[in-house]
């Protein structure tokens, strides 16, 4: 698929994506037009035989008439099926461009804590103007315009006729803009409210062991039940607008095809116009009147499809996506932070206050501090999961930002709450890459200590884990991940609490797993309040209030931190120990 770009080379909003299918909706109108004009065949042909056939009594002109009517009529099918065709098909390619982005906005939006978190949900909204692009209400649009193509034909059988089907057309039209003020307002609460529904039933599929073990299956009901009450209200608020208006419209439609017989029969009485023309006015009067009523019972999927559109644009835009021209070299240097600021998403204030460190290839540093000093912090910001407000953060000497999406083949990462994803275990130590060798897979496995543990489950590798597979123990789900860090040995391993697991035998194999990275130049960050996670480490860092207050070889620093204090600590302050 050919991605368009802005002259700046970087992709943004749903402009281009509109742009490129402007030609298919342009065809789209053209023949919405051919159809508007072929539906005045039935006019001409009711015209033609009360007229002229019946006065006249010939069949030849009767079939002649019948004919071209027959034709245009199956030419008018033809030309609306292609029509329903072409917007599915247009619905499709609009998905079709944005998806791969909207995915990647899914992936992002949450790591970067955007402020309209909840109110974003970037692939139901894509979905959302995909599925108003290939149904009917487009065509209902595009058929709009065309409706004074009808009111101009009464006005030719008489300018009584076309003034009554203006008029007709203006009240209609002043039912639909009713329509969209009421229906406005509870659209976007609908919308809203849905979205908290949903996130609510996600936390509870991701909690559920705790909500049962804890009792709070009541409360969580509570909750569920006010946020649908909330959403079922704005449900019946714009079911009842939007029904109401389009009830409204119809029965004015009625009315108004039913005047423009009575009116077409004082007007034959009079000798203004023939009796044919009575059956046209009223055929003209519901031709023009109808898109604006197929209008109105499409205007709920119209407004759903305009937010969705407005929330995809300025999300997009918000987070536009460019394309690297060049892959920089594997990283085998160093890693250098200089005065490094990080403010969590959603949060005021920064937690990483100024940290700065420099790791030579070989180098492993245990970052250790009390709870809360920035330590999970600084791991995510290492690894690009969040970004630096303020203060540089560099893989030998190019920024972060500068990798792009390489940058995961270069890093490994042990959060620490650790998620393993639904498929087999070599997929997961893999990273879901395509990769069909199993040496890299089983070496990383080994370096985690992880081969024997695999090998003993009931498939080994191609065992299937997550919802739909066995499950894991906390210390299995470690070592796996474990696994997962190592694989493609990464420059730079940050490792979250990995042994909070684990047993002696874990232990020992992280402090192989450390020294192993430690001995082919990669460089390795471990967090941990064990220390046993220290033994294989060269340098340790105290992290305390957002900053780095000590920082030297492991040895020092440990002796340091144990050596008993004279003078009593500062109040408030939590000196570290590993008793």
């Amino acid at each position: 698929m050919r991605r368009r770009e802005h002259r700046s080379g970087v992709m943004s909003g749903v402009r281009s994506e509109l742009e490129s299918i402007g030609s298919w909706l342009l065809w789209v109108a053209i023949f919405s037009a051919f159809i508007s004009i072929l539906y005045l065949a039935g006019t001409l042909y009711m015209l033609q035989v009360y007229d002229r056939v019946l006065t006249s009594r010939s069949l030849p002109t009767l079939l002649a008439l019948s004919a071209i009517a027959f034709a245009a009529y199956l030419f008018q099918g033809i030309i609306d099926a292609v029509r329903a065709r072409m917007l599915a098909r247009i619905g499709a390619r609009f998905e079709q461009m944005l998806s791969l982005r909207a995915y990647a906005m899914t992936v992002e939006l949450p790591v970067r804590g955007s402020p309209d978190q909840q109110d974003v949900a970037p692939i139901r909204d894509l979905d959302q103007v995909r599925s108003f692009l290939a149904g009917l209400g487009p065509a209902a649009l595009f058929d709009l315009p065309f409706a004074p193509l009808f009111i101009i034909v009464a006005f030719l059988l008489h300018p009584w006729l076309g003034w009554f089907a203006l008029l007709g057309a203006v009240l209609v039209v002043a039912v639909a803009a009713c329509t969209e003020m009421q229906s406005r307002a509870p659209a976007r609460a609908f919308s809203a409210i849905s979205l908290e529904r949903q996130a609510l039933l996600d936390a509870t599929r991701r909690n559920a062991e705790v909500i049962c073990a804890l009792g709070m299956r009541q409360a969580f009901a509570g909750r569920y039940r006010e946020i649908n009450d909330r959403l079922a209200g704005q449900a019946l608020r714009r079911s009842d607008v939007v029904s109401a208006t389009g009830a409204l419209a119809k029965t004015l439609r009625l009315v108004l095809q039913s005047g423009a017989i009575g009116l077409g029969a004082y007007l034959a009485i009079t000798g203004a116009i023939s009796g044919g023309a009575i059956i046209a006015a009223s055929i003209l009067t519901a031709r023009a009147l109808a898109p604006i009523e197929a209008a109105i019972q499409h205007w709920k999927g119209f407004i759903a499809a305009r937010q969705a559109l407005g929330r995809l644009d300025r999300d997009l835009a918000a987070h536009p996506t460019g394309e690297r021209e060049f892959a920089l070299p594997a990283p085998e240097a160093r890693l250098e932070v200089e005065n490094l600021v990080v403010t969590p998403p959603r949060a005021s204030l920064p937690v990483l206050k100024g940290v700065s460190l420099q790791l030579s290839a070989g180098d492993a540093l245990g970052i250790i501090g009390p709870t809360g000093s920035g330590k999970s912090t600084l791991a995510r910001a290492l690894v690009g999961v969040w970004p630096a407000a303020m203060g540089k953060l560099r893989l030998d000497g190019a920024d972060l930002a500068q990798w792009g999406d390489e940058l995961g083949r270069h890093v490994g990462y042990l959060p620490q709450d650790i998620e393993l994803f639904e498929g087999t275990v070599a997929q997961n130590i893999a990273r879901f890459r395509n990769f069909t060798g199993s040496a890299a897979i089983i070496a990383a496995a080994r370096a985690a200590a992880a081969h024997d543990l695999i090998l003993g489950l009931p498939q080994g590798y191609q065992t299937q884990i997550g919802p739909s597979g066995v499950l894991l123990s906390g210390g299995q789900r470690q070592r796996i991940a474990l696994a997962r860090a190592l694989f493609g040995d990464p420059f730079l391993i940050v490792l979250d609490e990995p042994n909070g697991n684990l047993d002696r035998e874990g232990d020992e194999a992280l402090s192989q797993a450390i020294a192993s990275v430690r001995s082919r130049g990669g460089v390795v960050v471990i967090i941990t309040h064990r220390p046993s996670g220290l033994a294989s480490v060269n340098l340790v860092a105290l992290l305390d209030g957002g900053r780095i207050t000590m920082l030297g070889a492991r040895d020092e620093i440990i002796r340091a931190l144990t050596r008993p204090a004279s003078p009593p600590a500062p109040a408030g302050h939590v000196r570290p120990t590993f008793a």
